[in-house]
């Protein structure tokens, strides 16, 4: 029993020690832009030693890869309930109401974001992890998008719900991208709401394609 204890109590430390290393991951790549910040550097904000870096994380890319993880399980879940709701049905006014009132709009995760997707540009192995990553939350809203498909029809235009999930992610970029230079969270909200409406509502057969 003694030994079980001390084996949950050490769990539960390297849980803490974890949280409070990505945590202070966070704040020093917000304030100093990912690159510019050593493994040293993360380590004093967190208040721990390179060992205990170590122990979690291999390199800062995996550490950056589980707050991208965090970030993107929580934009999925917020993007998927809200445009899917609890049934088959789709009310996409009320859907995007949803979205746009609880969706994550931080500047300084877009801060940190954007520094390493050009990190990732430069490097082909990165850029296919960050890839895989942002795949996982498109498939998470076309899963959902799914569920009312039959019930609610989405545009032609789009294809399928993989198309409204591309569509979907794509306007959340270019409004965030927006939100970057003027700070204005309000407006990017209501822009993003915008955007959702006129993706998601019905718009009609699909233009013919040139040949």
């Amino acid at each position: 029993m003694a030994v079980e204890g001390t084996a949950k109590r050490v769990t539960r430390r390297r849980v803490q020690t974890r949280a409070r290393l990505l945590e202070a991951a966070f704040g020093v790549f917000a304030a100093k832009g990912f690159g510019r910040v050593s493994i040293e550097e993360v380590c004093e904000a967190a208040g721990f030693s390179r060992g205990a870096f170590y122990s979690n994380f291999a390199t800062l890319d995996e550490l950056f890869f589980a707050l991208y993880r965090e970030r993107a399980d929580l934009i999925a879940e917020q993007v998927a309930d809200a445009l899917a709701g609890g049934g088959p049905d789709l009310d996409v006014p009320a859907s995007v109401d949803r979205v746009t009132e609880v969706l994550l709009l931080d500047v300084d995760w877009l801060l940190v974001k954007t520094d390493f997707l050009v990190h990732a540009a430069r490097d082909p192995e990165v850029a296919q992890a960050l890839l895989d990553h942002r795949a996982r939350l498109r498939r998470a809203i076309a899963d959902r998008l799914a569920r009312a498909k039959g019930h609610t029809e989405l545009p032609a235009v789009l294809g399928d719900v993989d198309g409204a999930a591309h569509a979907v992610v794509a306007a959340y970029d270019g409004v965030t991208t927006q939100l970057l230079l003027d700070r204005d969270v309000e407006t990017a909200r209501a822009w993003l709401g915008q955007l959702l409406t006129a993706l998601l509502a019905d718009g009609g057969s699909a233009p013919e394609r040139v040949v």
